[in-house]
C-alpha cells in the first residue's frame, strides 16, 4: 500500500509535497514495523499529520537486517518527499524482531550513516521493539502491561520507578506459545491428525483445504512440504480457526482457549514480578490476532484476568501501533501535551 496524504484520497501520481507550511518547519517521522506490514507517519511538532504510508513487513532479523532497513528507507523517503523535504527533528523506528538487548546496537551499526539514523538536528533515531509502540499507543500510565499477539507474541511490563520486564519472545525456544503463525500451524496439525485417525474429528480438516483451494489435507501437507504453499501463509488460517470455534468445533475452541490461557499466564507473570498484581494496571491488548476482536478469545482473557488480577484492566488497542511510535517521537522532540492530544486525534 502506497502513501496516503493527511487528507483526501491517495493521489494517482504518487506522493505530493505538503502545501502551505514553511519548508524549514521541522517534522517527526515514526515507523512501526511488524510481521505483516509496516506503517509510517510524518507529523509536525504541533501533532498534525502530514502524510502516512503502509509498506510490506519490516521484521528485523538479526542475521540479515537489510530487508527491514530497505523497507524503513523507502517509508522515510516517501514521507520526507510528501513533507516537502522539511527537516526531520526526530525519527522513531519500532520493529518486530528487535527482541534481545544485544540486537539494538547491532541494528544501530547496520543503519549508521543514514540521515534519518543521525537526525538533522543531532537527535539519534529512537530504535526499539514494536511492543513499545503498542504500549504507548494504548496508555500513558507509568504502571502498565502490553501484550502483542500478532504474527507472534510479545509482552512488556513497566513500573513507575522505571523498572521494565520483557520476555525474549523468540518463539518456542524462549517458552512462547501462540500468535497467528503458530495458531495456523496448530490448525494444520489438528486437521492432519483428524484425517489419519490420530486425533478427534474437526471441521478444520475440510476448511483448510478449501482455504488453499486444494482437494484434501494430504495435498495441503504435500504443498507445504514442497513449498508450493509458503509456511508464512499459515498465519492466514487464524481467522478460520476462530470461525470454526465460534461454529462449535471443539478442537478449534480448545486451541483458542489455550491462546487465551497463554496470554493471561504471561500477563500474570509480569504483574507478579513487577509487584503490580494488586494495582489498577491497564493491560493493553494489541496485534492482529487480538485486534480482530474475536469474542471467544477476548472474553476468555477478560474472565481469566478478572479471577486472577481483579484490578487489572484489559483494554483492546483501538488505534494502529504507529500512533505510539509517533507519540514517542514527539515526546523526544519536546512536543507539548496539546501536540500529543492532536496526534491522538489525527492518528486515532
Amino acid at each position: 500500500m502506497g502513501l496516503t496524504p493527511a487528507t483526501g484520497p491517495t493521489p494517482a501520481t504518487g506522493p505530493t509535497p505538503a502545501a502551505g507550511p514553511d519548508p524549514r518547519d521541522p517534522i517527526v517521522i515514526a515507523v512501526d514495523g511488524g510481521g505483516s506490514k509496516t506503517d509510517g507517519v510524518a507529523l509536525d511538532l504541533a501533532g498534525r499529520l502530514i502524510a502516512r504510508t503502509r509498506r510490506p513487513a519490516a521484521y528485523a532479523y538479526y542475521a540479515d537486517f537489510d530487508p527491514a532497513i530497505a523497507v524503513v528507507d523507502s517509508v522515510i523517503a516517501e514521507l520526507s518527499a510528501a513533507a516537502g523535504g522539511r527537516p526531520v527533528v526526530q525519527a522513531g523506528i519500532y520493529l518486530a524482531g528487535l527482541d534481545l538487548p544485544a540486537e539494538l546496537p547491532m541494528f544501530r551499526s547496520a543503519i549508521a550513516g543514514r540521515d534519518w539514523a543521525a537526525g538533522t538536528t543531532g537527535r539519534p533515531a529512537l530504535i526499539d521493539n514494536d511492543i513499545f509502540a503498542v504500549l504507548r499507543a494504548g496508555t500513558a500510565e507509568r504502571n502498565a502491561v502490553a501484550v502483542v499477539c500478532g504474527t507472534g507474541t510479545n509482552c512488556i511490563g513497566v513500573r513507575e520507578d522505571g523498572e521494565q520486564l520483557r520476555f525474549a519472545s523468540l518463539g518456542t525456544i524462549s517458552g512462547d506459545w501462540g500468535g497467528g503463525w503458530f495458531l495456523g500451524e496448530q490448525a494444520v496439525w489438528h486437521a492432519a491428525r483428524a484425517v489419519d485417525g490420530r486425533g478427534p474429528g474437526t471441521a478444520l480438516a475440510q476448511l483448510i483445504p478449501e482455504h488453499f483451494e486444494l482437494p484434501d489435507m494430504a495435498t495441503v501437507i504435500e504443498a507445504l512440504h514442497f513449498g508450493h504453499v509458503r509456511r508464512s501463509m499459515l498465519s492466514r488460517l487464524a481467522p478460520l480457526l476462530f470461525s470454526a470455534a465460534e461454529a462449535g468445533d471443539r478442537v478449534a475452541a480448545e486451541v483458542v482457549s489455550r491462546q487465551a490461557e497463554e496470554i493471561v499466564v504471561t500477563v500474570m507473570a509480569v504483574l507478579r514480578r513487577l509487584r503490580l498484581i494488586h494495582e489498577p494496571v491497564p493491560v493493553v491488548l494489541g496485534g492482529g490476532v487480538l485486534s480482530s476482536g474475536n469474542p471467544r478469545l477476548l472474553g476468555s482473557i477478560r474472565s481469566r484476568l478478572a479471577e486472577q488480577a481483579p484490578l487489572a484492566r484489559p483494554e483492546l488497542l483501538q488505534s494502529a501501533p504507529v500512533l505510539g511510535a509517533a507519540l514517542l517521537a514527539l515526546e523526544a522532540a519536546g512536543a507539548d501535551e496539546a501536540a500529543l492530544a492532536t496526534a491522538r486525534v489525527e492518528l486515532g
